[in-house]
């Protein structure tokens, strides 16, 4: 598929989805998640990507929503076109069975931490700012913020930033758990690249398996979460991967995954 507002690259099993309206500070319009959904599905259906890197070129990851969508969306008469033109969460990324690094340089705000959050692992920028400041312009949150962000800094953290719409630094990211690591800014699409090639060295099926144990393990009672990752587990060991695994541990050699 030919893509207008996103770059998709392809470096070996890691998938980079690149958003190109850098002048606009690569905010959100309607097209744009839609060719976010889009790249998506193709990822999904490609067998050789083990990895996903969501960047933005420029200096913003995404600066949220444009203006023009936030017009539309005011004015929609109905909330069904009000949910199409805001788009599903971002589900089309937390789903994805690979695993979605984000590569965020600048900020991250308003629509722009929601597609962060929506990844598994955001690597940040030193000079990175996230923030929700919808209430300040008498707005909520609509991308899935008031939801995934309280699931990963806290509930105290998630409401302090999102009803004062503080915007926090890359450091105090780090430290309540928003980011994962902080590099230089110009080291930023490096890092997750890296990131993403070491991943992607590991078995891609245990893989998948092992993110879906984690957030689908978080939403269910423990006991429950424990036979699901047996479960996982049982599954796995039926595998080509793991029984390569095994073969190249006993041999003192580098395994060959195939994601089989």
């Amino acid at each position: 598929m030919t893509y207008r507002n996103l770059l998709l690259e392809k470096k070996g099993h890691v998938r980079c989805v690149r958003m190109r309206r850098g002048e606009q500070g690569n905010t959100l319009d309607g097209a744009t998640v839609a060719e976010l959904a889009a790249a998506c599905e193709e990822i999904g259906d490609d067998e050789n990507a083990y990895v996903v890197v969501l960047a933005g070129e420029g200096e913003a990851f995404c600066r949220g929503w444009d203006a023009s969508e936030l017009k539309e969306t005011a004015e929609a008469p109905d909330a069904a076109r009000r949910e199409r033109i805001l788009g599903d969460s971002f589900s089309f990324l937390s789903r994805l069975s690979r695993p979605v690094i984000a590569a965020v340089k600048g900020e991250a705000l308003s629509a722009g931490l929601e597609l962060a959050l929506a990844c598994d692992v955001r690597v940040a920028g030193e000079s990175a700012r996230f923030g929700l400041p919808e209430t300040s312009l008498g707005l909520l949150p609509s991308g899935g913020g008031t939801q995934r962000l309280p699931r990963v800094v806290g509930r105290a953290k998630a409401l302090q930033m999102i009803l004062l719409g503080e915007v926090i630094d890359a450091r105090e990211a780090l430290r309540c758990g928003l980011v994962s690591r902080i590099v230089a800014d110009g080291r930023v699409d490096a890092e997750a690249q890296a990131l993403a090639e070491k991943i992607a060295e590991r078995g891609p099926l245990a893989v998948r398996y092992a993110k879906e144990a984690v957030l689908r393990g978080m939403e269910m009672p423990l006991e429950q979460a424990l036979r699901f990752e047996t479960d996982l587990t049982v599954i796995l060991q039926t595998t080509e991967d793991r029984a390569e695994g095994v073969r190249a541990f006993l041999e003192k050699r580098g395994p060959h995954f195939k994601g089989r």
